[in-house]
């Protein structure tokens, strides 16, 4: 198993547009916005991944790096609770995915998707060059 990495940092209003969101709209591929199930990031063009991790501390740390620089101060979960969690779901083939609003309407998802993925029956994105 390894684990793809996706973000999305946007108007939160832009996340109204569900048909965007859902694999059967022919919208899906093109939209930057994330979608509405986490397994389905695996359908979208390899170029939307951030990274590719072999290992699930560094998946977690890298969801901590992104999530930091913008992380309220009103988040009532500790950041190191959120890559506690994120370290002990991914190895059990559970995907981690943290979306919360931010000032002035924005919007951010943070997520790392196991692959192959127990909840959707996606193919693996290729080119998956897998990093520590």
């Amino acid at each position: 198993m390894h684990w793809h990495a996706y973000t999305w940092l946007g108007n939160g209003t832009e996340l109204a547009r569900e048909h965007e969101r859902r694999p059967t709209s022919p919208d899906f591929p093109a939209s930057p916005l994330p979608p509405m199930r986490t397994g389905d990031w695996l359908l979208k063009p390899a170029n939307r991944m951030a990274r590719t991790f072999g290992d699930t501390d560094a998946a977690a740390g890298w969801m901590g790096d992104q999530y930091a620089p913008v992380q309220p101060p009103t988040d009532k979960i500790p950041l190191n609770a959120r890559i506690n969690l994120a370290s002990d779901l991914l190895p059990r083939g559970v995907d981690a995915q943290w979306g919360e609003w931010l000032a002035a309407g924005r919007f951010i998802t943070v997520g790392v998707i196991c692959c192959p993925n127990r909840h959707v029956g996606h193919p693996c994105p290729t080119p998956h060059n897998v990093s520590a």
